[in-house]
């Protein structure tokens, strides 16, 4: 029997690119899960995370739809800590739930990377083999989230100052990527990462039991 994959946790802070690195590990031959979309397919109209939602903020977060606004949603949790935290309660069993049955089904792969923002603050962290944290300066995460989110300056800071600062999770990697200059200088310290953590590994000779 050959090596199980690496489990590989990534994070970073809002517009710090991990998404960017995770498509990179994609094209390595990592089987990777956004555990951010999960958040989004959790909370669909008719699921249990939706009703706990809609309990917990009421009926003005909903769009005509009758789907939930995650703008409308995000502009009340970001000026409230505990609303915060109340909707990460709701939300992180399910996600956690679903990532554990992506990595059940994972096909053969090299490294499984579990992509996520809370990745250290839900403790799924922990059960991974290897941690790695995207970072990028403030002012830039600023200018990503208005040009590719539209969101004004104010609710760009506001998110940023939500989390906790990038330096936390800094401590806590085993890889940092910085990714706040080209694509290609981000794919190099990609590139270094999984030679170290994934190839070498995987040409390593397995131990006797």
């Amino acid at each position: 029997m050959g090596k199980r994959p690496l489990w590989i946790g990534l994070t970073g802070n809002i517009a710090c690119g991990k998404s960017t690195v995770a498509r990179m590990l994609a094209e390595m031959g990592a089987y990777v899960i956004d555990a951010d979309a999960i958040a989004h397919e959790v909370i669909r109209k008719g699921t249990p995370a939706y009703e706990a939602i809609l309990r917990r903020f009421g009926p003005g977060i909903l769009r005509a739809d009758g789907e939930i606004d995650r703008r409308r949603l995000g502009e009340i949790v970001f000026r409230d800590p505990a609303a915060l935290r109340d909707l990460e309660a709701i939300v992180h069993p399910a996600v956690l739930a679903e990532i554990q049955q992506r990595v059940l089904a994972c096909p053969d792969a090299p490294a499984i990377v579990i992509e996520a923002i809370k990745l250290i603050e839900s403790g799924f962290a922990r059960a991974c083999d290897s941690l790695w944290v995207v970072t990028c300066p403030e002012p830039e995460q600023v200018r990503r989230l208005m040009e590719d989110r539209g969101l004004t300056e104010e609710e760009a800071r506001m998110r940023i100052r939500a989390q906790p600062p990038q330096e936390e999770k800094v401590r806590q990697a085993d890889v940092v990527i910085d990714n706040s200059r080209d694509l290609e200088a981000t794919r190099r310290q990609v590139e270094a990462a999984w030679r170290r953590w994934v190839q070498e590994r995987s040409s390593a000779p397995e131990e006797a039991s």
